[in-house]
């Protein structure tokens, strides 16, 4: 009886040992919240990111981006500059309409036309200290875009 006790106690360390241990990453598994918003905001606040994907439904865009580098300023502007052209929108990090379990991503360039398809309310995916992966579903078509950010 003693020696089951020892191995129920060791195997539940075990799982405990498993369990605390947490990746960087947030997924829909993991549905991002209301509660996740600051930290969201804290990550991507600082230092420059790049495009690394951009699918407008199944159609690859990430080169009309390269080269750009974002800036995510905490007053809500959002910078883009490839060295030669500096374009300003916003961004900010919101709770959904819909529910406090629904967090929106949104980004507004009102110019040009390759960056305003980048405006929009994004659902997170997954995001890090060093990488946000966004998707949209449209309402329209019902199309998938899919954007993804990486710190530099």
């Amino acid at each position: 009886m003693k020696k089951e006790i020892m191995s129920f106690m060791a195997f539940f360390a075990i799982v405990l040992i498993f369990k605390s241990c947490s990746s960087d990453d947030n997924d829909l598994d993991d549905q991002v919240t209301a509660a996740d918003i600051e930290m969201i905001k804290a990550a991507v606040g600082t230092g420059e990111w790049k495009i690394t994907r951009y699918a407008d439904d199944e159609n690859e865009e990430t080169s009309d981006y390269t080269g750009f580098v974002f800036s995510f300023n905490s007053n809500g502007v959002l910078v883009a500059t490839d060295g030669n052209t500096a374009l300003s929108g916003a961004w900010s990090v919101t709770d959904s309409e819909k529910s406090d379990d629904d967090v929106d991503f949104n980004l507004f360039f009102a110019a040009p036309d390759a960056f305003e398809e980048l405006s929009d309310d994004w659902d997170i995916q997954k995001y890090s200290n060093t990488k946000i992966e966004l998707v949209d579903v449209s309402g329209g078509d019902g199309g998938t875009d899919h954007l993804t950010f990486e710190k530099i």
